[in-house]
């Protein structure tokens, strides 16, 4: 963890409520991990996955849900921004060699991350990328390069008409261990369907390091916080 200021470079809208927020000045962080972005007038910081980076860059991508959000969308290039970066425990990718990437939503943000390291390493991932409709779909052109990408949408409006565990459901896909970040529910789901895997889990922080107890969770193994054993646990730990 370090506490570092981050200068944004750019802030562009995605989606009609998707943005991407794009810094310099991060120390490396790990795909998995996440940043608390502390914003002016609000008391507690927001937690973000590592939705790229590279060379000291760090991407983030935010959907407006809240007061915290809608205001991040106002930020313009040039402002500064105290963050605590590379926190919490990412992928451990040396567990697969045909690895499935199954996201839900904007949760197929860190997971791009994700993919850009296992091509990097000569490494082309399967991806399955649910959203609610056409007009939520991001990413689809940048996942498109570096790996084997199904879109799959609720309402049938692009690509495979359900959820992207449904998609696993009905259709044969070649993989040996799957990373996984999206909608609690999804993850239910799919760890009811397959416990080899790794998934990423959100919950409301306080401090984002481990010292109020705040994102804790039941797992198998007892009482875990999300922001310091997490966000990444194994599929087979986790009581959802």
């Amino acid at each position: 963890m370090k506490k570092e200021t981050l200068k944004i470079t750019a802030n562009e809208r995605l989606t009609h409520d998707a943005f991407a927020m794009t810094f310099e000045g991060c120390s490396r962080v790990k795909p998995g991990s996440f940043v608390e972005l502390s914003l002016d007038g609000f008391f507690l910081a927001r937690p973000f996955g590592a939705g790229d980076y590279s060379d000291g860059k760090l991407t983030v991508f935010y959907r407006v849900v809240g007061e915290g959000t809608e205001a991040m969308t106002s930020l313009k290039a040039g402002k500064e921004i105290s963050a605590l970066t590379g926190l919490g425990n990412g992928f451990r990718t040396e567990r697969a060699k045909r690895p499935l990437l199954v996201g839900g939503g904007l949760g197929v943000a860190p997971l791009y991350y994700l993919a850009e390291d296992f091509a990097s390493r000569g490494v082309r991932p399967t991806v399955v990328a649910g959203f609610r409709s056409a007009r939520d779909v991001i990413l689809r052109k940048e996942f498109a390069a570096i790996s084997d990408i199904v879109v799959t949408t609720d309402d049938g409006t692009e690509g495979y008409c359900g959820n992207a565990v449904s998609y696993l459901k009905n259709n044969s896909v070649e993989y040996d261990y799957y990373y996984a970040c999206g909608p609690t529910v999804m993850l239910k789901y799919l760890t009811e369907f397959d416990v080899k895997g790794e998934v990423s889990l959100e919950a409301r922080m306080g401090c984002g390091f481990g010292a109020c107890m705040g994102c804790s969770i039941m797992t198998r193994s007892g009482p875990k916080r999300v922001c310091k054993e997490g966000p990444v646990f194994d599929a087979a730990e986790v009581i959802l």
